[in-house]
């Protein structure tokens, strides 16, 4: 940019030493053309020659002009000769098609990355550039403030020829302590508020959905709801923390239906936003009260009969112990598997929307059959049945277990289990019956029957209701 296009409080700045230099430039061409046109004009032909240069002038100029205006959009081309280093280009310019092309076929894996880094200015940057050198993307990055310090989480997508100790140790190498890395998939790849925000939906529309909203949203980790009073009675087994406890690796959350929601997490602390996002939920399932989802299945039994299928919580309490009065003292200890005494003590815990969900099928007069339940156990889910000695061998059992798989699919539980005897060919036959690849294993006198889950065989399979449908039988849906 030269002098005089420069500006300085808003005026253009002229220096005289170039305005001297352009008068001397003037004076100099006046003086050679004035010389020039005396030593042309006093020979032969002089006048003569001088018009022709007029002419030849003017023409020249016009010539000029006219190729200014018609090419005077075309952008000037400043090639030096010199050609760009591999891997750059100018700006504004695509790349290479055969650049393009390489990058897409490199091979890719995504990862979760937590690391703790000094809370000072240039500690991110100096993250950022040790991921840039190994070619590792930062798809998304997560803050956790601590008293000492920033937890960074991040969403990378790195080559899959980059192992995780590699990245690991840049990481340390530029200031990251207490690194923890882990594969990711597709369903990381969902923003954070979008994610939170879904979870306390399903957290609205369902109280079971809590433990499951939970693990989704701290990782995996074991949750565990322990009542405020024992089976036995007497006192709380541990102290109800009013507004939560954390303690690194574990957070106690008060439950909304009494007791104590413990959350353990062995592998990762917990930072304070996990905490305090997880006591948001918890405050919201507690401020929503008891609530469980509407609907039902109206299903016809081979014999003729209607039954309801329906979700049921401790609302159902004295049904389900009345049918407990019903069932035959075998029936009760092949589901329980302890005293049958002792039967109805488990029901308020298994109807309890907190540990899992139940359904119930009932009559058209609205007496509870059967009962199913999905269990969360931790890290696993456990599935159970008990109907009713007149109503078994209709395929109730069947129905309530292919649904009970149905909701672990969609609760994105890998397996569930059933704990029962080798006698009980009904249990027995109803999970052969899933279509679903089986473990099993005995455990201490009971048959553990393990079903790896997979939504094709569960979801493409029909329903009682449905094969009936097929069959000619009728069959509606409420």
């Amino acid at each position: 940019m030269s002098d005089v296009t420069r500006t300085k409080h808003g005026r253009p700045v002229h220096h005289w030493r170039r305005d001297v230099v352009e008068l001397a430039a003037l004076f100099t061409a006046v003086a050679v053309a004035d010389a020039v046109a005396n030593v042309i004009g006093h020979g032969p032909g002089g006048p003569a020659l001088l018009v022709i240069s007029a002419i030849v002038l003017a023409a020249t100029t016009g010539f000029h002009i006219w190729w200014a205006r018609r090419h005077g959009h075309a952008p000037p081309r400043a090639d030096t000769g010199a050609r760009p280093a591999d891997g750059t280009r100018p700006a504004g310019q695509p790349a290479a098609p055969q650049a393009a092309d390489r990058g897409a076929d490199r091979a890719s894996v995504l990862w979760r990355m937590r690391t703790t880094v000094k809370d000072e200015p240039g500690s991110l940057a100096a993250l950022c550039t040790a991921l840039a050198a190994g070619r590792v993307d930062i798809l998304s990055l997560q803050t956790h403030p601590l008293a000492d310090g920033t937890v960074d989480e991040f969403l990378l997508r790195a080559p899959d020829t980059l192992p995780a100790a590699e990245i690991t140790r840049a990481v340390a190498r530029a200031g990251g302590a207490s690194t923890w890395i882990e594969r990711a998939d597709a369903h990381d790849l969902v923003d954070a508020p979008t994610r939170i925000l879904g979870l306390a939906a399903r957290t609205a529309l369902d109280p079971a959905e809590l433990p499951l909203a939970l693990r989704q949203l701290l990782g995996r980790c074991t949750i565990r709801s322990l009542p405020g009073v024992p089976v036995g009675g007497g006192g709380a087994t541990e102290p109800v923390p009013v507004e939560g406890v954390l303690e690194d690796t574990v957070m106690r959350l008060r439950d909304p239906e009494g007791g104590v929601l413990t959350v353990e997490r062995p592998y990762l602390p917990f930072t304070p936003a996990e905490f305090a996002r997880a006591c948001a939920l918890v405050e919201l399932d507690s401020r929503l009260g008891p609530r469980i989802p509407g609907g039902q299945d109206v299903l016809t039994l081979p014999e003729g009969n209607d039954i309801t299928v329906r979700r049921v919580d401790t609302g159902a309490l004295a049904a389900a112990r009345a049918m407990h009065e019903r069932c035959s003292s075998r029936t009760l200890g092949m589901r329980y598997h302890g005293p049958v005494g002792d039967a109805d003590r488990y029901l308020n815990h298994l109807l309890s929307p907190r540990f899992g969900r139940t359904l119930a099928a009932q009559t058209t007069a609205g007496r509870i059959v059967g009962l199913g339940h999905l269990l969360w156990d931790g890290d696993e889910t456990e599935v159970a049945l008990l109907v009713e000695d007149a109503w078994q061998r209709r395929g109730i059992g069947t129905e309530l277990l292919s649904r009970l798989v149905s909701m672990a699919v969609e609760a994105g539980c890998e397996s569930v289990y059933a704990v029962t005897q080798a006698s009980n060919t009904g249990m027995i036959a109803a999970m052969r019956g899933l279509g679903l690849p089986l473990d099993y294993q005995i455990e201490e006198g009971t048959l553990v029957i393990t079903a790896r889950l997979d939504a094709t065989p569960v979801a493409s399979r029909p329903s009682y209701a449905t094969r009936r449908e097929q069959l000619g039988g009728p069959s509606r849906r409420g």
